[in-house]
């Protein structure tokens, strides 16, 4: 099964919807199960001016007994900033490190002419 998506605001753009499924598989990689995950999708605040609508979005996540809830301008950040915590979930990746400034002076001045 996949995630269990709401809205109260008119669904999530098609875009999103195309992408999703690689969001599905990726969390499958890492251990999870889609289908215990539900995104909300509500307005963040009223629209000031109610012809042009808000600009920010609440996408609320619930999985187990544990939530979260992000404000977004659009779907397609949110769903990049779920992903990243999908990929997250391993902990965060081996970066590697570079020698300092001084380090590499040193290094540089100990080579011969």
């Amino acid at each position: 099964m996949s995630i269990i998506l709401q809205s109260t605001v008119g669904g999530f753009s098609a875009q999103f919807m195309r992408k999703l499924p690689l969001v599905e598989q990726a969390m499958r990689e890492h251990g999870l199960d889609p289908a215990e995950f539900v995104i909300s999708k509500d307005y963040a605040s009223t629209a000031a001016y109610p012809i042009i609508g808000p600009f920010f979005f609440n996408y609320s996540v619930f999985f187990g007994e544990e939530t979260f809830t992000v404000t977004e301008p659009n779907d397609m950040v949110f769903l990049d900033y779920f992903f990243r915590r999908v990929l997250a979930a391993d902990g965060p990746p081996e970066v590697p490190r570079r020698p300092g400034l001084i380090r590499r002076f040193f290094g540089w001045m100990a080579q011969p002419v």
